[in-house]
């Protein structure tokens, strides 16, 4: 089991239990030295203390190193939401903001994950009464919902910067994405606009492969006729399949620890951007570096959501907060070739580093 607790958090564990529905959630305020915990809601039939845990450390780290003023949080409700109804849904997330409602906005401002939207932002700061309990909620209540793509675009631009360290051109560069939700699509569609070849594209029914490159429009129509991009015109692989192809990128987007013992020696990618939270374990991702991968750790990859975050609890509007995120991803991912060059210590390592000058020196 991962060791959860240090010298910087968590502060705070809330477990709370749906006696009527019999579930679990999950709230893990792990550091608000920079200010409130910011962290997202994921609802999934796996999630457990542990992964929230871990979720929290990555967010205290990804809002240390973008210099946003919020400290590091997390949630999970331990359900399948895609076994209920829409009424089911918003009545556990509702629960959930009522479970919380003690250290709502002074240690907690809640926002969208796995199987979380802009719907269910509204439904959590109505339960909460109070619109500052979460952002990401639709723009009707002042919001910038994470549906534009903010997430995606920050993984896009830190693909790009990777690869230009790399001293491959995107017009061209070929990319693999694990995951088409929100982040896995906004992923490829600004990738793709720039010039690269998104090869292949993986959800939970398989993956698709096609050396020529995929099209975006394309697989969001299948995606919606067909529930899966696996049927898709191409080469039909399975989920796993995806992590093992020979291409310049390889973006997990969707799951945790998702490269392990099983396929880590197998990849064969040249660069890892971890568009998702937690997608693989300090120490395999120490084993791709000896392979000579470069990852960019999700701390310094994803944090175009939490950006958008800071932007709505600003006031911005989405023009603003798109340019916020390209000067706070690209910064961070600078930063971290940087001195990537010159040491040869792993990126996460070095990424941890920056983040931690950044929690100490804030007032």
């Amino acid at each position: 089991m991962h060791k959860i607790g240090d010298t910087l958090g968590p502060e705070l564990i809330i477990k709370a239990y749906n006696t009527e529905k019999d579930i679990w959630g999950y709230c893990v305020i792990d550091n608000t030295q920079r200010g409130p915990g910011k962290g997202g809601i994921r609802m999934t039939p796996s999630v457990s203390e542990e992964e929230v845990c871990r979720l929290a450390r990555a967010m205290t780290l990804k809002n240390s190193l973008a210099d946003i003023p919020f400290g590091g949080a997390k949630s999970g409700i331990c359900c399948d939401p895609k076994r209920m109804t829409p009424k089911e849904k918003k009545e556990v997330i509702q629960w959930f903001a009522r479970a919380l409602k003690p250290v709502l906005i002074s240690k907690y401002i809640a926002g969208p994950d796995v199987n979380t939207t802009e719907k269910e932002m509204q439904h959590f700061v109505e339960a909460a009464r109070n619109r500052k309990a979460a952002t990401g909620k639709p723009s009707k209540l002042k919001g910038l919902p994470h549906e534009l793509g903010s997430t995606g675009y920050g993984v896009a631009i830190a693909c790009r910067e990777a690869l230009g360290y790399k001293g491959i051109d995107i017009k061209g560069a070929r990319i693999a994405i694990e995951g088409f939700g929100n982040v896995g699509t906004f992923c490829f569609k600004f990738l793709s606009s720039w010039g690269a070849v998104i090869v292949a594209v993986s959800d939970s029914r398989g993956t698709i492969f096609n050396e020529k490159g995929l099209k975006y429009g394309d697989l969001m129509k299948v995606k919606r006729s067909t529930g899966s991009v696996s049927n898709a015109t191409g080469e039909k692989l399975t989920s796993n399949e995806i992590f093992e192809l020979g291409v310049d990128v390889l973006i997990p987007a969707a799951l945790p620890d998702v490269i392990g013992e099983a396929n880590v020696d197998r990849v064969k990618a040249k660069i890892i951007v971890e568009g998702a939270n937690i997608p693989i374990r300090e120490e395999y991702e120490f084993r791709l570096h000896k392979q000579g991968v470069l990852v960019i750790p999700d701390f310094v990859a994803n944090a175009g959501g939490v950006i958008s975050s800071y932007a709505e609890h600003k006031g911005m509007n989405e023009k603003k907060m798109f340019a916020l995120v390209e000067e706070k991803i690209t910064g961070s991912v600078t930063r971290l070739l940087s001195e990537l060059s010159k040491e040869k210590r792993t990126p996460r390592d070095i990424a941890y580093d920056l983040a931690l000058g950044g929690l100490t020196q804030f007032p």
